[in-house]
């Protein structure tokens, strides 16, 4: 029932109805601040916002806090309507509301819940900012922190279907599809070549809509998963997998509001942590219980992503070798690229 419960409140975040979590340390009923409507807010009763401790870094609220890590922070009486918390939450606005506060800042009522609560918005593919008040009288919709971290435990991922997918690398290509219980997003593998006691080789490719399926010249998504599925090709086999983790774990919606700050002259690191977000919020785990259901103990692994390397042999999986994946740049990417060597370590 946890993660059923879970799952609920996810939904009820999308739709704007508020919400309630609670933890160890105590329990916040939420409303997330996208979705609202200023007629719920009425009802709702709290214009308390909290907001990701990335986004408090931002706005230079975190040297308030005692906690030496960033973590969720509450602003008491920062959003009398939804268009003021709007223009707190959202980094697209900055520009036309540079002056901020003054804030004041209290105690969030629950940690734990407002940890969640982050965990929650980023994979609903919404800010991290909600309207907050203190649990009070019965909720609609409740949930655990517990029961969050159950709906998102890559352990629940199960094999659901699998088909021939002639493909323009290999006509004798399988794919196969996995999906948790309560969980909407279906990640699926495409299998290259001929299985044998070799290590496959293995790409891990997260979904990029613009780049995979527009031809976007800002990344080089794409043209990686075309030059892996036929670099699968020309060996023994290989196993792409293929994670529903848009935006590196934030989104299509927020990745295009990080497309928007780089037009400003951020780099995709620091666009990601304005909006509030992790530099990197993918799940790999998921990953590694894919690579656990295909029975694919060890493989070679294809990225410039060190990280990667550790992330999977982090979940069981023996990294016998990392192989190098090297592309032309073009004007457009140049920069981004340039972001992934020297901030967040890749091999180029």
């Amino acid at each position: 029932m946890g993660a059923r419960q879970a799952a609920r409140a996810v939904d009820a975040l999308r739709r704007g109805w508020p919400f309630r979590i609670e933890g160890p340390d105590g329990a916040v009923d939420l409303l997330a601040v996208e979705s609202a409507r200023d007629d719920t807010l009425a009802e709702f009763a709290s214009h308390d916002v909290l907001l990701s401790g990335e986004r408090a870094v931002t706005l230079k609220l975190t040297n308030q806090r005692a906690a030496a890590t960033p973590g969720p922070v509450r602003l008491a009486n920062a959003g009398g309507t939804v268009a003021a918390a709007l223009a707190i939450a959202d980094p697209a606005l900055d520009l036309a509301n540079p002056l901020k506060g003054p804030f004041r800042t209290v105690a969030t009522g629950g940690e734990t819940a407002a940890a969640a609560a982050m965990t929650m918005a980023r994979h609903a593919g919404l800010l991290p900012a909600f309207f907050v008040r203190e649990a009070t009288g019965p909720a609609e919709t409740c949930c655990t922190a517990t029961d969050v971290a159950a709906l998102l435990d890559p352990s629940r991922l199960e094999m659901a279907a699998r088909a021939r997918l002639p493909v323009e690398a290999s006509e004798t290509a399988e794919i196969v599809a996995f999906r948790s219980p309560e969980e909407a997003s279906d990640h699926v593998a495409l299998i290259i070549g001929k299985r044998d006691a070799a290590p496959p080789v293995v790409r891990l490719h997260s979904e990029c809509l613009t780049g995979d399926v527009l031809g976007s010249l800002k990344c080089d998504c794409g043209p990686q998963l075309h030059a892996a599925l036929h670099a699968m090709a020309d060996a023994p086999w290989g196993v792409l997998l293929y994670l529903r983790q848009e935006g590196r774990g934030i989104g299509l919606v927020n990745k295009l509001r990080a497309y928007a700050l780089q037009d400003q002259g951020y780099d995709t690191v620091d666009a990601n942590l304005r909006l509030g977000f992790p530099v990197e919020a993918r799940d790999f785990a998921i990953a590694g219980r894919m690579l656990e259901l295909l029975h694919i103990p060890r493989i070679r692994l294809m990225t410039n992503n060190p990280e990667k390397v550790a992330r999977l042999e982090k979940e069981g999986v023996e990294v016998v070798e990392r192989i190098p994946l090297a592309l032309p740049t073009n004007k457009y990417n140049e920069q981004y690229l340039a972001t992934k060597r020297d901030r967040t370590g890749h091999q180029l």
